[in-house]
């Protein structure tokens, strides 16, 4: 089984390839840029990164709702381009634009059966999150193909996900071993899974993970009114009655966010114990992350009501990585379709 690499990482003199991207569903928010963001910053000056707009992944669930896939695909770029991903560096693409990754899906659904996609841990959890029961989209179980061709047509040797998507990264490297073993040769790398140190970040309600359809997230354009009306409904202890009380820092919101946006962590490391004993009362530690998320986020909501005064820069710069990508992915499937004796015309 393929070890997952853990952030951050040394970067080797070669530059690695790294995919990364996300569902066209909505804009983004704090959980991405917590879990992913700040992640492919750091790596779009060592590594070669191509960032997918995966509207053809989006619509495995959400087919009925054409109009929400195409328009995310817009909020998704700006949300990049906003907190300081470079084109010249990581190339944006979008994945229906792409048909080498269709042709690979297909090819790679004969190499794995429906038994191993049922099986596979990430699949599952989310077909029991969604309610699907048997009525299974057919694009939404033959996903980790779809995932493989992805990752695989670009070359890439990381992919940066949440720990939960770890096994489709595995399952994909199963189907590099068998296109492999049936070429004779290595004709496609295994990748590693490159999972962020800290863990996903919960929604402000503090019953599940920070989720665009939970509606407990606050996206990245949020406005100062947003932000701070979200900071105050933050989920902390519901035993911390008094401030002379001593409060559970585990499960409280306001230290998950803390954990992940204070830059002084001895700090922090100090409001914790103060908490604990008694003797802090949850406005103060509200006032302190409020004030946190104002400053990181006034800068990128400036720079994305910039960009978007000029929507046609942004689809250019869209166009231009698709170009860049086509190249690539097409070269992929050549190799592969050659490697595995298709018939040339």
């Amino acid at each position: 089984m393929t070890t997952p690499t853990t952030c951050p990482i040394a970067c080797p003199t070669a530059r690695p390839i790294v995919l990364t991207g996300d569902r066209t569903t909505g804009p983004l928010h704090l959980g991405h840029y917590a879990g992913s963001l700040r992640n492919r910053l750091a790596l779009q000056d060592a590594h070669d990164q191509y960032l997918l707009l995966a509207d053809a992944q989006a619509l495995t669930d959400n087919a009925g709702d054409i109009p929400k896939v195409r328009e995310a695909v817009m909020d998704i770029a700006l949300d990049y381009l906003a907190v300081g991903i470079d084109p010249e560096k990581s190339t944006i693409c979008l994945q229906s634009q792409l048909p080498a990754l269709a042709e690979l899906s297909m090819l790679y659904l004969n190499f794995v059966t429906v038994a191993r996609l049922e099986r596979n841990p990430t699949i599952k959890d989310e077909i029991r999150a969604r309610g699907f029961g048997r009525d299974i989209p057919a694009g939404f179980l033959c996903y980790p193909a779809a995932q493989a061709a992805d990752i695989t047509a670009f070359r890439a040797t990381l992919v940066p996900v949440g720990a939960d998507q770890a096994p489709l990264i595995e399952q994909s490297n199963e189907i590099v071993r068998r296109i492999n073993a049936t070429a004779g040769k290595a004709v496609l790398p295994e990748a590693e899974a490159l999972i962020p140190a800290a863990g996903r970040l919960p929604g402000v309600d503090g019953r599940n993970k920070m989720s665009k359809s939970a509606g407990n997230a606050i996206p990245l354009s949020a406005t100062p009114e947003q932000i701070a009306a979200a900071v105050r409904a933050m989920f902390t202890d519901p035993q911390h009655l008094r401030t002379a009380d001593p409060g559970r820092v585990d499960g409280n919101v306001v230290f998950a966010f803390l954990d992940a946006f204070d830059p002084d962590a001895a700090e922090v490391a100090r409001l914790k114990e103060h908490y604990q004993r008694g003797g802090l009362g949850d406005a103060l530690l509200k006032r302190r992350l409020d004030d946190l998320l104002q400053a990181l986020l006034a800068p990128i909501r400036a720079r994305r009501t910039a960009l978007a005064r000029d929507p046609g820069h942004v689809r250019e710069l869209i166009r231009r990585g698709v170009q860049r990508a086509r190249a690539v992915t097409g070269q992929t499937r050549d190799d592969v379709f050659s490697a595995l004796g298709l018939f040339q015309p």
